[in-house]
């Protein structure tokens, strides 16, 4: 009898341990990789305006001009073997600032909803698109888009897209998302760090940290990125580097990317998601190389300049 209650016991104790981790398996699903929809969005909310039409433009594998939108992309290497660095600038020239749009994958709003930024950006007609913040990740940021307030929970600094053009970071929790969009605030994205402030290089960026969640990698060290700036009004720079493939792409510093949009012209910079997310997509193709394994990774949200 005594043995038969000791083997109770122990199956109990297995099954509450098998029990228990079952819970926290399924928190982490939840966390992770359980969608949860909190809005559906109609396509007319995934895209503003896009100034007026055109008959078309001409274009090929590397650029694109209009009317209304001359686009420009290169592919540039630096260094060699193990510092090897392989980015992609894209020069996005607009006549109208609301050309500029943001959509979520699957048209909705919610937590770990994602697709290919490509397809995304095929779903909404987009000539050019870049990956956004993956708000999805978190639950936290300002998350304005398309001049629609979606969350309203400030955290860190953002970063404001403007109807004239303009872009600028700012601090979430001293601006209110009312004032943001009486401001004429279109988009605002949750990630950063800021690169570049009024012309000048950001300080202490190999400081910075952006989230401390379960499984989120540092964003600290050699890694790929993506990032926008401004050179002038309606006149953006997109940036993605590739990274952690040895001989094609080391990845960048965040130093060493906010010098580069400093470089290259921008009075305003800022650090969109990078790591397997950093994409560019141009007129169905995927410019870059992810990871140098070819292989997107799933986002939750897109930024991108629509196909006339």
């Amino acid at each position: 009898m005594k043995s038969w209650n000791f083997k109770k016991k122990g199956l109990l104790a297995a099954l509450l341990i098998l029990l228990a981790i079952g819970g926290v398996l399924y928190k982490l699903a939840d966390r992770y990789l359980i969608e949860h929809v909190e809005m559906r969005v109609t396509a007319a909310e995934n895209t503003l305006a896009n100034g007026k039409e055109n008959g078309g433009g001409s274009s090929d594998d590397w650029s694109y001009r209009s009317s209304d939108i001359n686009i420009s992309i290169r592919q540039v290497e630096t260094g060699e073997g193990k510092e090897k660095i392989t980015y992609y600038v894209a020069d996005v020239q607009l006549q109208n600032g609301a050309s500029l749009s943001s959509a979520f994958a699957k048209n909705a709003f919610g937590r770990n909803i994602i697709e290919h930024t490509s397809v995304i950006a095929a779903n909404n007609n987009a000539l050019f698109a870049i990956n956004g913040d993956y708000y999805g990740f978190r639950s936290d940021g300002v998350i304005i888009r398309n001049g629609i307030l979606y969350r309203n929970e400030p955290a860190r600094t953002g970063l404001a897209l403007y109807a004239d053009g303009t872009i600028k970071s700012y601090d979430e929790t001293k601006k209110t998302a009312a004032s943001l969009l009486a401001d004429g605030v279109t988009q605002t994205y949750s990630f950063g760090p800021a690169l570049v402030l009024e012309g000048k290089v950001a300080s202490d960026l190999e400081q910075v940290k952006i989230d401390t969640n379960f499984g989120n990698r540092s964003i600290q060290g050699a890694n790929p990125r993506t990032g926008i700036g401004l050179i002038s009004a309606n006149h953006y720079l997109f940036v993605v580097v590739d990274g952690r493939k040895e001989g094609y792409s080391a990845g960048m510093t965040l130093s060493q990317f906010a010098q580069l949009f400093k470089e290259l012209g921008a009075t305003e910079a800022y650090n969109l998601d990078g790591g397997g997310s950093s994409t560019m997509v141009f007129q169905g193709r995927v410019v870059n190389n992810p990871l140098g394994k070819e292989t997107e990774r799933g986002v939750s949200d897109i930024l991108y300049v629509a196909t006339p």
